[in-house]
């Protein structure tokens, strides 16, 4: 073994890149598993539990601040058994120890989560989030904080178990009761809804609440869909759509969205969208991909259709590459805010640097339009926002708007490729099967709403790449699903999140191009999601299967977060599928979950978005068209140009062989037909295109 080698911790041989960053810490370091807890069994010594993620500004800086520095390591390694955990591969862990978190401090949680749990049990006992290496913040020292909590451990271990055994029995209480058959669901939670997005909604910067803002993509499609359902009747509710439109310009037009490079940010620290947290996540940019594309579609407004190819063209660019796989299919998980140890220093420009670069007129219209005009916005430096509209700078230079938008287009193309040979920030190149799912819904609803067919490629191999790395057909435990993948190693227990949200891909790709196999593996899929995450006495999914590792507590949630809630995806899913394939015992967990949920749905209707849609497409079933003949796909490419949230189009040869029962009978007939299904009831077959566009016009 080499020094360098002689140096790192047990974190080396992990393959998250989260926990392989802390490798080098002079922190005695587990990973989370049996090892550690025999330790601290063995020892007598409390857990020092800490969470975090690669692409956490504020974990690097705890990492740097302590967990590199000799002595505060000297200090946790006497008192405590330390574990590292990547809550993106653990998301099951970090569920609990937040909401025990919160409990505890009675404050909102967050990351670094800094956790400390019993030695023989996993019972949290104190906790914070980050904490300083010297009194700061209103926060005492963290080596202050570690003597202190180690001594009230030894000393107050029969007053700590009491405490405990409270905490436990508010876990118990988590999840309320469902409701009964007799109970009606109707469209209460979406009015409501409705109503209180209105109440939070920003009047002059869009989005929902003040800063830090966040995009919240599955608030902006709630509005569009809200508005859609009432654009037929006499009182079009113009406003939703109107807050939807504005969230996505202010967002589109503001620092959020990388100007240059495409992809949004995961959050604004400001109202106005300007300067963001600057770290870009999978999951926020495949869900984004999926609602500009569908608002462009919706509105045929080009700024919108523009954000969606740019934002999936830099998926395609920046967020695979050659070494996941050799075709490169698999989707990264995240790039860091931070490069050469400077938040945003990738992003931000001096007006020397960008004016050096550009033509005199390409600095004219790039500086206006960008705000280099104006006094810096980030530390003295240039972060890229829309300041001046092209309408407006064309007026001013007495140019074409045409030739502003072409000089911007050449400025930008600049500026990008020389960032490109700056320091990149830091990569976290797992490959998270949830967050690949979001990625390959949002590429499939793009290539259909955008008619683009790298999307509709690079969607196929990401699909391709998961079935290959993360799905285990044949494993003694049956079919099951991987959680993450990286260097070839797949592993670690699928989550609920990672079953619904392939589902719901599947169904996208399934109207991109309809592949029997595909149909075969979204029925594996719903098969193991209900057999090893349904809970059959209360109804709804859990978290985690029922043969996972055993944990402190078991976590059911129906509230979104910044990702959707698997329930609500599941119970949307199984609304959906159960009407194409004709499986009653779907839609009746899907019911089952819904009722499970009721009480909470109705308390806290806007944090529970995905559930809202189940919900919607539980009260008005959704429409199916399977389309069959040798024309079908040129039939659902004309569908295809309506905006129609609730449809659902399949083209299928008419010599495909071997398909489900359900679609089987649909037959083709001698030219390309078509049958229109809402819920479980069909049309007559539609023989012609011209028919099928006048029912699905009357339908939209």
């Amino acid at each position: 073994m080499d020094k360098q080698d002689a140096r790192k911790n047990r974190l080396a041989k992990e393959t998250s890149p989260y926990l392989q960053q802390h490798a080098t810490n002079p922190v005695d370091w587990y990973a989370w598993g049996p090892e550690a807890f025999e330790e601290a069994r063995r020892t007598g010594k409390p857990v020092l539990l800490s969470v975090g993620y690669s692409a956490c500004h504020w974990c690097h800086v705890m990492a740097h601040e302590s967990f590199e520095d000799p002595a505060t390591a000297q200090v946790m390694n006497e008192l405590f058994v330390n574990i590292k955990v990547d809550r993106e591969e653990r998301p099951d862990i970090d569920k609990i120890y937040q909401f025990a978190h919160q409990v505890l401090t009675q404050r909102g949680g967050g990351w670094p989560l800094t956790m400390f749990l019993t030695h023989d049990d996993q019972k949290p006992f104190f906790g914070g989030t980050y904490f300083p290496p010297a009194a700061r913040y209103g926060m005492p020292a963290f080596t202050n904080i570690l003597q202190r909590v180690a001594e009230y451990y030894r000393e107050q271990g029969q007053e700590l178990r009491a405490q405990n055994d409270t905490l436990m029995e508010v876990f118990d209480d988590l999840t309320p009761a469902p409701v009964n058959g007799e109970v009606p669901l109707d469209a209460t939670p979406l009015t409501a809804a409705r109503s209180q997005l209105h109440e939070t909604f920003d009047q002059k910067y869009g989005g929902f609440g003040n800063a830090p803002k966040f995009p919240h993509p599955a608030s902006i499609d709630r509005l569009l869909h809200h508005w859609h359902s009432t654009a037929v009747t006499q009182e079009p509710d113009l406003h939703a759509l109107y807050m939807a439109t504005l969230t996505l310009t202010r967002m589109a037009e503001g620092g959020l969205y990388d100007q240059l490079g495409g992809g949004f940010a995961r959050y604004s620290v400001d109202q106005f969208w300007m300067i963001p947290h600057f770290e870009k996540m999978l999951y926020d940019n495949g869900a984004l991909l999926a609602s500009y594309a569908e608002a462009a579609l919706a509105t045929g407004e080009p700024l919108f259709k523009r954000i969606a190819t740019e934002t999936g063209e830099w998926l395609l660019r920046e967020m695979r590459g050659p070494h996941v796989n050799e075709d490169g299919g698999g989707f990264y998980s995240a790039y860091d805010a931070d490069s050469e140890g400077h938040e945003g220093k990738f992003y931000v420009w001096s007006r020397e640097e960008a004016q050096a670069a550009l033509t005199p007129l390409e600095w004219s219209v790039f500086s206006r339009r960008f705000g280099f005009d104006q006094e810096a916005n980030f530390e003295g430096a240039w972060h890229c926002h829309v300041y001046v509209s092209i309408d407006q700078i064309a007026k001013e230079l007495q140019l074409e708007p045409a030739v502003v938008e072409t000089e911007l287009n050449g400025a930008r193309a600049k500026l990008l490729a020389l960032r490109s040979k700056r320091v990149w920030p830091g990569l976290d190149d797992k490959v998270l099967t949830s967050w690949n799912a979001l990625a390959i819904r949002g590429l499939a609803i793009a290539a259909r709403s955008l008619n683009d067919s790298r999307f509709a490629e690079a969607a196929d191999r990401a699909l391709a790449f998961v079935r290959a790395n993360l799905w285990n057909p044949g494993s003694k435990e049956g079919a099951r699903l991987l959680a993450t993948s990286k260097d070839g190693v797949s592993h670690l227990n699928a989550y609920l999140d990672d079953y619904a949200y392939l589902a719901n891909a599947l169904l996208e790709m399934l109207q991109l191009r309809w592949r029997n196999e595909d149909v075969t593996w979204l029925r594996e899929i719903i098969g193991v999601m209900l057999e090893k995450f349904e809970d059959t006495q209360l109804g709804g999914f859990f978290f985690t299967s029922n043969d996972h590792e055993a944990l402190i507590h078991r976590s059911k949630s129906f509230s979104d977060d910044a990702i959707p809630a698997g329930n609500g995806i599941a119970a949307r899913v199984l609304i959906r599928a159960g009407y194409l394939l004709g499986e009653t015992r779907w839609l009746e967990a899907a019911e089952r979950t819904l009722r499970a949920a009721w009480l909470a749905i109705n308390r806290f209707p806007h944090g529970h978005m995905s559930l809202l849609e189940a919900l919607d497409e539980y009260l008005t079933p959704p429409e199916s068209v399977i389309i069959r003949g040798a024309d079908a796909e040129k039939w659902r490419d004309e569908l295809n140009k309506l905006y129609a949230p609730h449809r659902l189009v399949f083209a299928i040869p008419a010599d495909d062989a071997g398909l489900d029962a359900a679609i089987a009978d649909k037959k083709a007939g001698a030219g390309t037909r078509a049958y229109v299904c809402r819920g479980s009831t069909c049309s007559a077959p539609v023989e012609t295109l011209d028919d099928l566009a006048r029912v699905a016009r009357a339908r939209v």
